[in-house]
């Protein structure tokens, strides 16, 4: 009996250890992706032809939003692991809607550059900007999913701090703050660059 028990905890925390590989592996390619896209952008405007604009200012309200959603999941996920529920719930749902915030924010911004005369067709300088931000944007809209698992976990499930439970948490919280953080890049680069 105790080997089959001493079993199951090593192929469970093994699979754990594949999908934790597996979330740094997709990580790693979605920091390539963005690599090759903000490399694309500095290559194609040292060729000319490059409308200087600035970005509207509900892309720096949106990295407060975002930056907010990485506290407030982070309050979540230490509020589960100590076992207190109510904090657990309310700062996870309070993620999801600064996540969706941020979508929302986000296409707004791609309304002012419109509304400034800045389509995606007109120049390659906003060209870039739409689609960078947009590929972010689909980035976060997987993570907003992976909300939404974790709070009908959290309302369904009966509140028990379980492996399983913490660990699929965790790659949630890991996931967020790396796109969290991506974005931040993402900021700095349209400003500095």
């Amino acid at each position: 009996m105790s080997y089959t028990l001493d079993r199951n905890y090593e192929e469970r925390m093994q699979r754990f250890r594949s999908q934790r590989f597996g979330m740094y592996l997709a990580m790693a390619g979605i920091i390539m992706l963005f690599a090759a896209l903000t490399s694309a952008y500095i290559v194609r405007r040292s060729a000319g032809n490059w409308l200087e604009f600035t970005l509207p200012s509900i892309f720096y309200w949106n990295t407060l939003v975002i930056v907010a959603s990485s506290v407030t999941l982070h309050i979540s996920w230490t509020s589960f692991k100590r076992g207190v529920q109510g904090a657990y719930r309310f700062f996870l749902i309070a993620t999801f809607v600064l996540g969706i915030l941020f979508v929302v924010l986000q296409y707004m911004g791609w309304q002012q550059m419109t509304a400034e005369g800045l389509y995606l067709q007109v120049n390659p300088s906003a060209s870039f900007i739409y689609v960078i931000s947009g590929v972010h944007a689909a980035h976060i809209i997987g993570g907003v999913g992976a909300l939404v698992v974790a709070m009908a976990h959290a309302i369904k499930l009966k509140f028990k701090v379980t492996e399983i439970r913490k660990h699929r948490f965790e790659l949630i919280v890991i996931y967020w703050h790396f796109v969290d953080l991506l974005w931040l890049y993402l900021l700095v680069f349209f400003v500095m660059i």
